[in-house]
């Protein structure tokens, strides 16, 4: 079975453990590398110093509420770039502002997931990203 590769790009350290700890309980074997701001997420996307050797992401997790540079110019510069825009992102965020999900659809997210304010609701919310986008989807090779 492949190793499927994650991004996950949050900076509340909360989040990032409930995160790994849904995805342990995983069937699919992941292999997930956190970033705790957008210019480490875009180091890491484009293979910048610390991260020139890493392996590219099959799935993208991105908050918004983000330092240094916020979830939706992170999702721009991956959908302006033609070898990261066939990569999935999802929107992964406490924020249920039409204003943010409208724009993240505008720069082509693939899915908008509001996470919910319960341990519980957020673990479900991620094994159903989990079902659907690593079980159910194919994803670009």
């Amino acid at each position: 079975m492949k190793t499927v590769h994650i991004l996950l790009v949050e900076d509340n350290e909360g989040d990032i453990v409930l995160t790994l700890d849904a995805f342990e309980e995983s069937k699919i074997k992941t292999d997930i590398k956190v970033v705790r701001n957008g210019k480490e997420a875009l180091d890491f996307l484009f293979k910048k110093g610390e991260y020139a050797s890493v392996e590219s992401p099959d799935l993208i997790l991105l908050d918004i509420n983000l330092p240094i540079f916020n979830g939706h110019d992170v999702l721009k510069r991956i959908k302006q770039d033609p070898s990261l825009k066939k990569i999935p992102v999802i929107m992964l965020t406490t924020s249920s502002n039409q204003r943010d999900i409208n724009m993240a659809y505008e720069n082509h997210a693939n899915c908008y997931v509001t996470k919910p304010l319960d341990m519980d609701g957020f673990v479900e919310a991620v094994l159903k990203i989990e079902e659907f986008w690593l079980e159910l989807v194919t994803l670009a090779g």
